[in-house]
């Protein structure tokens, strides 16, 4: 069975109703990023960050896949299929997407701030208890933070996304613009000579060897679920 890795950004999400960061309501004019996603930000308040984190989580729910997300599942009637993402909501996973690698974290879970990929520390919030109360511990006695990769911290599952490029038979790009990294980075482990499709309403500067669809995650998905699956 041939293998697809399929890598997406904010884009991917953006027709369930989750604006971009950059452009989320003017999210970060009221909430300035080095207040709330960098490390120093945690640091120095992080009743502030835990906080808007509850109020992200409260925005997510009730948020469904969109048919994008459901056209990227249905490939794997047909495909061995690995999303990486780097999104942190878990609109793959509900769209019935059984392999997926988050590189900047999940907006869902919470974990240890003195070791965050300790998974004995990390929880899984529910909607009926997505609230945690700023000043909660985790099980290692530290202070209890979103499991997000925060700005200027090491991305943890960067390697392990890198190997699955590598052993990628089709790789799409769904929805970021590339220009994020590490994640842009993981094109260019890509084996020469595989095909590569890039789907992007706005016109996006890729290499040759890259095919790109112009249309937004839905509508791309369904175009190219035409040479994908005849």
């Amino acid at each position: 069975m041939k293998k697809i890795v399929v890598l997406t950004g904010a884009g991917m999400s953006v027709e369930s109703g989750l604006k971009t960061f950059r452009d989320a309501d003017g999210l970060w004019e009221e909430y300035p990023v080095q207040k709330v996603a960098t490390h120093e930000g945690w640091l120095n308040d992080p009743t502030l960050v835990t906080n808007f984190y509850n109020m992200l989580r409260k925005k997510c729910w009730g948020v469904k896949p969109n048919e994008g997300h459901k056209l990227v599942a249905e490939l794997e009637k047909h495909y061995n299929v690995t999303v990486v993402t780097q999104n942190v909501d878990n609109l793959h996973e509900q769209a019935g997407s059984s392999k997926v690698i988050h590189l900047h974290g999940e907006l869902m879970k919470v974990c240890s701030s003195n070791d965050p990929d300790d998974p004995r520390y990390q929880q899984l919030l529910t909607p009926d208890n997505c609230e945690v109360t700023p000043g909660t511990k985790a099980g290692d006695g530290s202070l209890l933070r979103p499991f997000i990769v925060f700005f200027g911290e090491a991305v943890p599952m960067i390697s392990a996304a890198a190997e699955e490029a590598q052993e990628a038979d089709i790789f799409i790009i769904i929805g970021t613009s590339l220009n994020v990294y590490p994640a842009a980075g993981l094109i260019h482990y890509v084996r020469p000579g595989v095909p590569v499709y890039l789907i992007d309403p706005n016109p996006i500067s890729a290499g040759s060897n890259v095919t790109q669809i112009q249309k937004g995650a839905s509508e791309g998905m369904k175009e190219l679920m035409k040479t994908l699956v005849p």
